[in-house]
């Protein structure tokens, strides 16, 4: 006798940004509520799974933590496959890291077109030394089709809401057929 999932959906998404945005810090605020000041950088890509449940319905994630150096780029595209969702670290500090987004939303595109992406930039707790303004991130993920939101890892500020924003946003491409 086959036993039901302890869940209703079962949802690939990604993590992609350029190195040292803190895409692993997200990570373990989300899955596990906790922030430490030092990571080891993630070589290649990593994952982790949560469950959560939106609009009444129990989804489990496998959410994919890929490597921002440029050597590791390649392999990271491969996990792109299958993704129904992914987010797009940048750092609010480092304009140079959110120019990268473009080139790697533009792939994941390619690969994925019916996926909902999500431009994120990451660290608004360094207000101060702000580089990408918040209208800057806004406009680049509409004109892109993507949502947009601004988090700290550090200070817990819209971790939970960017994963359930972009969970229900999948949910919802899902049950209208797109």
């Amino acid at each position: 006798m086959a036993v039901a999932p302890a869940y209703d959906y079962l949802l690939k998404l990604l993590l992609a940004g350029d190195a040292k945005t803190g895409k692993t810090c997200l990570l373990i605020r989300f899955t596990e509520d906790v922030f430490h000041s030092i990571y080891i950088s993630t070589i290649g890509i990593d994952f982790k799974v949560r469950t959560i449940e939106v609009d009444e319905k129990r989804v489990k994630l496998q959410i994919w933590d890929t490597d921002g150096q440029e050597r590791f780029r390649e392999i990271s595209q491969a996990y792109y496959r299958g993704a129904m969702g992914a987010i797009f670290v940048y750092d609010i500090t480092n304009e140079d890291s959110f120019k990268v987004v473009d080139q790697m939303l533009s792939v994941f595109k390619e690969e994925n077109p019916h996926a909902v992406g999500m431009v994120v930039g990451n660290k608004c707790d360094l207000e101060n030394a702000r580089a990408v303004s918040s209208e800057q991130g806004q406009s680049f993920a509409g004109e892109r089709g993507c949502l947009f939101i601004e988090t700290s890892a550090k200070d817990d500020v819209n971790v939970e809401k960017m994963v359930v924003d972009l969970v229900e946003a999948i949910l919802s491409r899902r049950e209208g057929g797109e």
